[in-house]
């Protein structure tokens, strides 16, 4: 009987630390923020500025992407893992030595405490220089959704692109429609009206890879109307028009609204 007394005392002076590193891990969240539209070339370059509006320190992780899906470095920054203090503000910009390449960037912010709310702010900027003029356009921060949507008559969308960007790990897919407007309906044996659905002039289905982004063109051969639906865990659409005729700078249109989770394809 003596000899498992020992046991007994060591299991309970162990069992309270394992509660408590339990708890300060339950404690900790993180908000994710994406910085989507990045564009690189031989003339553009983006960068991005994370600011602490808080009055405490504050841990970010910075995870820049291609829009191949590759992770891709900070300039002059060894590690994508950053401290700010209290009311710091940093600017930081992505190594991507190619000709063309987009880029898109999520920002992790690591809240320690469950009684602590999100204190850093991230805002964008992409510059191209064309024929002798800098053009400088924000760009805005999105969230991901789950199958968001969008459908639209094109005739006030004449250049516009939508940007996708796949944020998660699990492979997605973007389901195009290009349409003259013409409608059609289902037999139905239901007294309710049957629902109108678009008659496709081209469909498109594209998957996109995990952490990958693409751009498409809302115009496809005179098209009047455009619709796409997507199927993914976390995917930011945003519209972009462009900013000057004859310069390929596009800014992003906050007045286009995308819809909600759409139903899941099987």
């Amino acid at each position: 009987m003596v000899a498992f007394q020992p046991k007994r005392l060591v299991m309970v002076r162990i069992l309270p630390v394992v509660l408590l590193m339990a708890g300060a891990v339950a404690g900790e969240r993180v908000v994710d923020s994406i910085l989507p539209s990045l564009d690189y070339g031989p003339t553009c370059w983006s960068s991005l500025e994370i600011q602490n509006l808080g009055d405490r320190e504050v841990t970010v992780d910075i995870q820049p992407h291609r829009a191949s899906c590759g992770l891709v470095a900070l300039v002059g920054h060894g590690q994508s893992i950053v401290r700010l203090k209290a009311g710091e503000r940093a600017n930081y910009r992505l190594e991507i030595p190619e000709e063309t390449e987009r880029a898109w960037v999520k920002i992790r912010e690591r809240i320690p405490a469950p009684q602590l709310s999100s204190v850093v702010a991230v805002s964008g900027r992409a510059e191209c220089a064309e024929e002798n003029q800098l053009r400088s356009t924000p760009r805005e921060v999105a969230y991901p959704t789950r199958n968001p949507w969008f459908t639209g008559d094109i005739e006030e969308m004449h250049g516009n692109l939508i940007s996708l960007v796949n944020t998660s790990e699990v492979a997605a897919k973007a389901s195009l429609c290009y349409s003259a407007g013409n409608l059609y309906s289902l037999p139905s044996d239901s007294r309710a009206s049957t629902e109108l659905s678009l008659i496709c002039s081209s469909a498109f289905d594209v998957q996109i890879p995990p952490f990958a982004s693409r751009q498409f063109p809302v115009e496809h051969e005179g098209n009047s109307h455009f619709s796409m639906k997507t199927h993914g865990q976390a995917i930011v659409l945003q519209m972009l028009r462009p900013l000057a005729t004859g310069v390929k700078v596009y800014s992003v249109d906050s007045t286009i609204k995308f819809g909600g989770e759409a139903s899941s394809e099987k």
